[in-house]
C-alpha cells in the first residue's frame, strides 16, 4: 500500500516509514488547494498518514489563536478532500487531547470529544482539530460505502488518533513555540551552560500524560494496517506526571545541579486532562510503552548531541 506522510520531518513523522514524504511548507504549502490536489494526483497514494499542522505550546497558542485556527483548518480541509478526490481509501489523521472539553468528566474517553468548549488557552487550534474529526466522519458517512452491482465497495476509511503529549528526538525546541517537554529541555540546557537558575512557567502542579514519539509511530502504523473501528483512538500510556516531575526528570538526565524556580505568575494552562486508554489496550493489549524517565533521557541525549542542528 503506497503511503503518503504529511509532516514527515516532524516529531512523529520522523518515526514513520512512508513511500511519499512531505516535509514542510517549502516542499508543499498544504493551505493551497490547487497545489495539494495536484500533488496528490501526481503521487497517487493509496493511504495517507496526516501528521502535518501548525503546532506550538501554551505561549504560541495564546498569542497566535487566529493563525492556529486558520492554518490548521485549511491544511486539514485540503488534505482530506484531495485524498477523497484522488481515491485514497484510508487516512489516519492526528488530533490532540487539547480538543476535549475543558470541563469534562474524567477519565476522558473518545466519545466525549464534542461535549463542551475546549480550554480557552488553545481553542483556535482545538476547534480546527475537532473539525478534522468531523470531516473524517462526514466523509465516511457520505462516501464510505458504495453499492456496485451486488457488491458493497468501501471507498473511504478516514480515522483519527488522539495522542497525549508527545515528546522525543526531532522535536521543535524553540522557546517561543515549543511544547512543555522540549521547552524544559532547552531551558535546562541553557541554565546549565550559563550557570543560571532554571525558570519554569507556572507552579509545577499541572498533570500531563506523556508518550514517546517512537511509540506513537509504531502505534500509528498498527492503526493504518489493522484498526477498523469508526471511533477516534486515544494514544495514551494511562500515566500522569506533574510538570514538577517532568522538570526533575529533565534536570536529572541533564545532570543539572542549579536552582529551579517555579514562576507562579505565569499561567499553568489546563490543570489536568487524564484519558482512558481502554480502547487502545483492547486494540493492542500486549504493547509495551517506553518508560517516562527512559524516554526523557533519550530525548535529552539527542538534544545535547544535536544542539547545533536541531530546530530551536
Amino acid at each position: 500500500m503506497k503511503t503518503l506522510l504529511t509532516g514527515a520531518d516532524g516529531l512523529v513523522g520522523s518515526t514513520i516509514h512512508a513511500d511519499v514524504r512531505l516535509t514542510g511548507r517549502e516542499q508543499l504549502d498544504l493551505r493551497d488547494w490547487t497545489s495539494v490536489y495536484g500533488y496528490f494526483k501526481e503521487s497517487k497514494p493509496e493511504a495517507v498518514i496526516h501528521c502535518a499542522g501548525k503546532v506550538g505550546g501554551l505561549k504560541a497558542n495564546m498569542e497566535h489563536m487566529g493563525e492556529f485556527f486558520y492554518d490548521n483548518t485549511m491544511i486539514n480541509l485540503n488534505v482530506l478532500e484531495a485524498a477523497r478526490q484522488t481515491g485514497v481509501k484510508k487516512v489516519v489523521s492526528f488530533l490532540s487531547t487539547c480538543v476535549f472539553p475543558d470541563e469534562v468528566e474524567y477519565p476522558i474517553t473518545e466519545d466525549k470529544l464534542h461535549l463542551g468548549e475546549p480550554h480557552s488557552s488553545n481553542y483556535g487550534y482545538a476547534y480546527a482539530k475537532r473539525m478534522l474529526e468531523v470531516q473524517s466522519r462526514a466523509y465516511n458517512q457520505q462516501y464510505g460505502v458504495e453499492l456496485k452491482g451486488n457488491k458493497m465497495c468501501f471507498n473511504t476509511k478516514y480515522l483519527s488518533v488522539i495522542p497525549t503529549n508527545i515528546y522525543g528526538p526531532n522535536d521543535n525546541f524553540n522557546l517561543e513555540s515549543s511544547h512543555v517537554v522540549p521547552a524544559t529541555i532547552h531551558k535546562c540546557y541553557l541554565a546549565k551552560r550559563d550557570d543560571i537558575p532554571l525558570w519554569v512557567w507556572g507552579d509545577g502542579t499541572p498533570l500531563r500524560e506523556f508518550i514517546y514519539s517512537e511509540d506513537v509511530g509504531e502505534l500509528t502504523q498498527l492503526v493504518l494496517d489493522h484498526y477498523e473501528n469508526d471511533n477516534p483512538l486515544i494514544l495514551s500510556t494511562g500515566e500522569e506526571h506533574s510538570i514538577r516531575q517532568l522538570v526533575i526528570a529533565v534536570a536529572d538526565a541533564m545532570d543539572f545541579q542549579g536552582q529551579i524556580i517555579y514562576d507562579a505568575n505565569k499561567p499553568n494552562g489546563q490543570h489536568r486532562k487524564p484519558t482512558s486508554n481502554l480502547l487502545l489496550k483492547n486494540f493492542v493489549p500486549e504493547y509495551k510503552f517506553t518508560p517516562f524517565e527512559e524516554g526523557i533521557k533519550k530525548t535529552v541525549d539527542w538534544f545535547v548531541e544535536n544542539y547545533e542542528e536541531c530546530r530551536k
